[in-house]
Formats: structure tokens, C-alpha cells, sequence
């Protein structure tokens, strides 16, 4: 789309609506490739990745702290 879109864009009469719709059209364009981009590379599955592992780890301890203060009543 940017490909055919950008050499048909008016973007030499200076300041102007044609002059701004051009350039925030091309500012759009590429900020959704930049947003493809970045999930192609995968940039948030490293972060998910991360946050999955302290995920488990509050688990583990969550599930420590529990099985410790159950076998504390149970003594009681």
C-alpha cells in the first residue's frame, strides 16, 4: 500500500491540508509496518517469557508458604 500510495501523494506545495494529510498518512503507514515489525521479530514472546517465569516462582512460593503453615496448624 505504501508502495503504490506514496509516489501519488502531493507532499511539494509546502504547508498546506495536502501537504498534512500526506504526512500523516506516511507517519501512519509507517507505524503500522513498525507494528508488524515488531511482532514478526517478537519482541513481546522474550517478555511474556519473563513474566511467566516470575509467575511460577510466586506460585512456588505461594504454594511453600501454604503447605508450611498447614502442617503448622495441623501440629497445633
Amino acid at each position: 500500500m505504501l508502495l503504490y500510495a506514496l509516489p501519488r501523494l502531493s507532499l511539494e506545495n509546502g504547508p498546506g491540508w495536502v501537504f498534512g494529510f500526506g504526512v500523516v498518512w506516511c507517519l501512519f503507514a509507517f507505524l503500522v509496518i513498525a507494528a508488524h515489525l515488531h511482532f514478526i521479530i517478537g519482541v513481546d514472546e522474550e517478555k511474556t517469557k519473563r513474566l511467566e517465569a516470575v509467575r511460577k516462582a510466586k506460585l512456588q512460593q505461594w504454594q511453600k508458604k501454604w503447605s508450611e503453615e498447614t502442617r503448622v496448624s495441623q501440629n497445633s
